[in-house]
């Protein structure tokens, strides 16, 4: 490995410390909606930021006229993973939501980690809830790492395709990783690695060639009436080959960041935690209608 490569997990480490302490947006306060108790049936709902997410009273506009809901990858959680994406949507007028899921008793903060179809379902259920806030017919999913691929189940098999519009991964393990890729995820969440054990089956579902996976892509790797658009970094250290994140089918976007900024270096975590580059293309993904070349200049857009 390049000593340049090598660099990049401490660089993106101290940058989304700095995010985090460098965003209010972590102040949270009441929400206008009642909060539901985590579990495995049912998605948490986390308290209104100051940013302006996770506002059940934001009515979606004409110029967006679907809500956005976020969804974390493994060991995230409905806060942390979008510090940066999130006010940068609000900010363009998108009415944001995020959930908390796949929940493992006894281990607080690092979700994402129970059985996938189980999360799919938890998904399902957020969804509807926000549409019933909102008042829309469908929403537009937005996902980071297992976030980008765990869709996909409610889209094909829970009914999810009459209420998504748009599905968008942020380096999604759309076709799963080693047992070593996942594990490269843990030096990014201090105390993650203490808590957890080999009853992880968010994890299992996410090894390549899992009979969960294989479930997923047969048969092809979309539904009708979902636009999909897949954002991967070359970078990647956890989905390899990055190549492999990418989807087939009607109403598929592919997008390597590299075509789009050169010199940009953000790894896993980074592209879906504070690359404005990566932010500024999903902007494009969510109205395409309004679209503007991504480049690197898109970084203080």
């Amino acid at each position: 490995m390049l000593p340049w490569k090598r660099a990049l997990g401490p660089l993106t480490a101290l940058l989304l410390a700095a995010t985090s302490l460098a965003t209010p947006a972590v102040a949270a306060t009441p929400t206008a909606a009642p909060t539901t108790p985590t579990s495995v049936s049912a998605p948490a709902v986390p308290a209104s930021s100051s940013s302006g997410w996770n506002d059940y009273s934001c009515k979606p506009s004409a110029a967006h006229p679907r809500p956005v809901v976020l969804v974390h990858g493994t060991l995230g959680n409905a806060i942390d993973n979008w510090l940066g994406l999130a006010p940068y949507l609000v900010n363009r007028g998108y009415c944001v939501f995020s959930l908390d899921y796949g929940q493992l008793p006894g281990v607080p903060f690092f979700h994402g980690l129970g059985p996938i179809d189980a999360s799919a379902g938890q998904l399902a259920t957020y969804v509807d809830k926000v549409l019933a806030a909102t008042g829309a017919a469908k929403a537009d999913v937005v996902g980071h790492s297992q976030g980008g691929m765990m869709p996909r189940y409610y889209l094909k098999f829970l009914g999810g395709a009459a209420k998504v519009n748009a599905l968008v991964g942020l380096a999604p393990s759309n076709r799963g990783s080693t047992l070593l890729g996942l594990s490269r995820l843990l030096p990014y969440f201090p105390g993650a690695g203490e808590l957890l054990n080999e009853k992880t089956p968010g994890l299992a579902d996410q090894v390549a060639g899992s009979a969960f996976l294989t479930k997923l892509n047969a048969g092809g790797d979309t539904v009708p009436g979902v636009r999909y658009t897949v954002i991967a970094t070359r970078y990647d250290e956890v989905v390899t080959p990055y190549r492999s994140q990418f989807l087939t089918g009607p109403n598929v976007r592919n997008v390597l960041l590299q075509d789009l900024c050169p010199v940009d270096l953000s790894e896993h975590v980074a592209i879906g935690t504070i690359d404005r580059i990566a932010f500024h293309e999903v902007n494009n993904a969510l109205d395409p209608a309004r679209a503007t070349p991504t480049t690197c200049a898109s970084v203080i857009g």
